[in-house]
């Protein structure tokens, strides 16, 4: 995830503080990492360095002074494009689960069957979750459910394949 991108699909909407952003942030995309304000504000220097973000206005209600940002036609073309631009699928396989599976080898097969333990944990509580949250968190946890049961469909295949290794 491109976070400039993201910002700026922020700012297309109206003008917004670095606060404020990174607020935003958290709570639209709820299933990524939580942003360091440090982040949003290096992130926000960046585009307004390459011309996509510029300071609106600066505002002091009674606190610190909130710069303003807004996003210029070079930010709108820029997010446009990035919009427009289709993600290619991951050409690696880099999977913290993958890589303990391929080192562990034939040992693999405890492994696997706690792993599949947490993610069906993991994947009851998404699911329990999902019907009281909000629209962006109940996308968030589809997201998430879905990928868990790929990982769950691949590690009842590498069960199996291990199996069949023990076996021959």
């Amino acid at each position: 995830m491109s976070t400039g991108h993201v910002l700026l699909g922020f700012l297309a909407e109206r003008p917004k503080h670095g606060y404020e952003l990174k607020k935003e942030h958290d709570h639209r995309l709820p299933g990524a990492k939580p942003l360091a304000y440090g982040q949003v504000y290096a992130t926000l220097q960046r585009l307004e360095r390459d011309g996509q973000a510029e300071v609106a206005e600066t505002q002091q209600d009674g606190g610190p002074e909130r710069t303003m940002y807004a996003i210029t036609e070079a930010g709108r073309t820029e997010l446009t494009r990035w919009l427009a631009e289709v993600e290619p699928p991951a050409p690696y396989v880099s999977s913290p689960l993958f890589a303990r599976v391929v080192v562990a080898g034939g040992a693999a097969d405890d492994y696997l069957v706690r792993q599949r333990a947490a993610h069906l944990a993991r994947m009851r509580e998404l699911t329990a979750r999902r019907a009281s949250e909000s629209p962006a968190q109940a996308l968030a946890a589809d997201y998430a459910i879905q990928h868990l049961d790929a990982d769950l469909r691949w590690i009842e295949s590498a069960l199996t394949r291990l199996k069949e290794e023990v076996d021959a």
